[in-house]
């Protein structure tokens, strides 16, 4: 198993892709996002993907480890991930690597 990062954008977004075989099992993206609020940007934490064969494993924990580093490196004062409401399973995940439930997600489809 190996993680590759990809970078999309230099400023903007890199990717994390785990392998296996030189297949996809499990990735995570993370964009960085520039406001006149701060001088720093902060991290929105997307598309985290544990192919189901290879959860409960510690991929997922890896990915994220790598966007909360890589964000750290892009001096961001925030990481934001986002989780449907009835993903309670990953609302745990999330919590035990360290994220805190902080708020509420606004949305409209288009």
């Amino acid at each position: 198993m190996q993680i590759k990062k990809q970078i999309i954008d230099e400023k903007y977004c890199t990717k994390f892709v785990a392998l296996d075989s030189g297949r996809e099992v499990g990735r995570a993206f993370v964009y960085f996002i520039y406001n006149d609020l701060h001088k720093e940007p902060y991290a929105l934490l997307e598309d985290v993907f544990v192919d189901e064969k290879y959860r409960q494993k510690g991929l997922g924990r890896e990915l994220v480890e790598k966007v909360i580093k890589e964000a750290k490196n892009k001096k961001c004062y925030k990481i934001i991930g986002n989780s449907r409401k009835s993903r309670d399973s990953v609302h745990k995940f999330y919590e035990k690597i360290g994220f805190e439930n902080y708020g509420v997600e606004f949305r409209i489809n288009l």
